[in-house]
């Protein structure tokens, strides 16, 4: 039974759900920041379209806002060349971009769970549950069943699927993972979080700001984990972070403010220019409900694995909780490497935080400490925050 600041922990580590493994994973085509306008303007103007003087100066403006350096990308310009209806800001290309994200997302997706796979080092055969989420497209049966088949799962893993979620899911998902985990013994649940800009990408245009913002601010990714509960030592699992507990909450009246709806040109987003200010103002008492259990009042004595919705997502955030300023460096460090990835973001934020255990030797977070609190923010606007517990590196 562990404890901190003198108070105990009522509930044993061994009956909570841990995560075991960790895997990530993107598509190969690669894109500096800086070059990115000329990616999409050169791609437009070759299919004639129609990019109004002073429109790539407000979205260079855009692209450096985001302070991003890199992203990756499923489409290339060789792609788009030969799919010009892609980059058409208006064509009804909702069936085309279907018909790939279909074989895609899952494949991308197996690629981040084989990985995870191989760090857990235990047969496939063992997992019993895999929990999919993508905001990329809809199919039936959905991307689980494809992914499950395209990985060798055996028919009886029970699957859940969610669609739609943003960039949320990754802690909705590890919510989820913890009630199964922890209600079902022996459990071994894999979930995934892909998502792919091919579901909204479309060309530069001077009346829609929330899909030119989407342009300069989303890559693609894949982030998946094994989470269970009591690790079989004896088999050689190793927890990383134990999901403590886990909290759901919706700002009300803001449904309008972040958004998204499959439409015939693809997914159309709603990004509003207030939503930084709007998660700040909430995210104190998510916070206090995590933290206030175990008697932890000095939030600059945890970790944070913050969703890098954006810059001004972080910076308000983090001087809203009265944090100190390097608190969210790996989630700058994320956004600024790969982009925001939706969903699958918090899962490459918790990678690079286990990835300090490897220069620091202290525990799984690097820097000594026990306890973290995950992040995500997405539509609704709907905020999950997970309390985490690292562990010591060779525990």
């Amino acid at each position: 039974m562990g404890s901190i600041n003198g108070n105990k922990i009522s509930q044993k580590p061994k009956d909570l759900a841990i995560i075991l493994a960790l895997g990530t994973a993107n598509p190969p085509n690669l894109i500096l920041q800086k070059d990115y306008p000329d990616f999409c303007f050169c791609i437009a103007d070759a299919n004639g379209e129609n990019t109004m003087p002073g429109l790539k100066i407000k979205f260079n403006h855009i692209c450096e806002k985001t302070t991003i350096k890199k992203r990756y990308f499923y489409q290339t310009e060789e792609f788009l060349k030969k799919n010009p209806e892609l980059v058409n800001y208006n064509a009804f290309t909702m069936d085309a971009r279907q018909d790939m994200l279909a074989i895609e997302v899952p494949k991308l997706a197996k690629e981040a769970a084989l990985e995870a796979i191989k760090e857990w080092g235990q047969p496939i055969s063992k997992i019993t549950h895999v929990i999919f989420s993508t905001l990329s497209g809809a199919i039936m049966p959905g991307y689980d069943y494809q992914f499950a088949k395209l990985l060798g799962l055996g028919p009886h893993v029970q699957r859940f699927m969610l669609f739609q979620l943003g960039c949320y899911a990754g802690g909705t998902v590890l919510r989820l993972a913890k009630d199964i985990a922890e209600n079902n013994r022996g459990a071994r649940v894999l979930v995934v979080c892909t998502d792919m800009t091919l579901a909204f990408f479309r060309g530069p245009t001077q009346t829609d700001i929330g899909s030119m913002i989407g342009q300069a601010l989303f890559g693609d990714g894949a982030g998946a984990a094994i989470v269970g509960s009591d690790p079989d030592w004896a088999a050689g699992e190793r927890p990383i972070f134990e999901l403590v507990s886990a909290i759901q909450s919706t700002i009300p009246d803001t449904e309008r403010a972040i958004g998204g709806q499959l439409k015939q040109v693809g997914v159309s987003l709603v990004l509003a220019r207030d939503n930084p200010s709007l998660i700040a103002n909430k995210v104190e008492l998510p916070v206090i409900k995590s933290l206030s259990p175990l008697g932890i009042n000095d939030w600059n004595s945890v970790f944070w694995v913050v969703h890098p919705g954006g810059p001004a997502i972080l910076d308000q955030v983090e001087e809203k909780l009265g944090l100190d300023k390097d608190k969210f460096d790996l989630s700058r460090h994320v956004l600024s490497e790969f982009g925001n990835m939706s969903s699958a973001t918090v899962f490459f934020v918790m990678d690079e935080t286990r990835k300090r255990s490897i220069k620091e030797g202290k525990n799984t977070t690097g820097d000594g400490l026990e306890y973290g609190v995950l992040m995500g923010f997405g539509p609704g606007i709907t905020i999950e925050t997970l309390l985490l517990r690292s562990f010591p590196i060779n525990s």
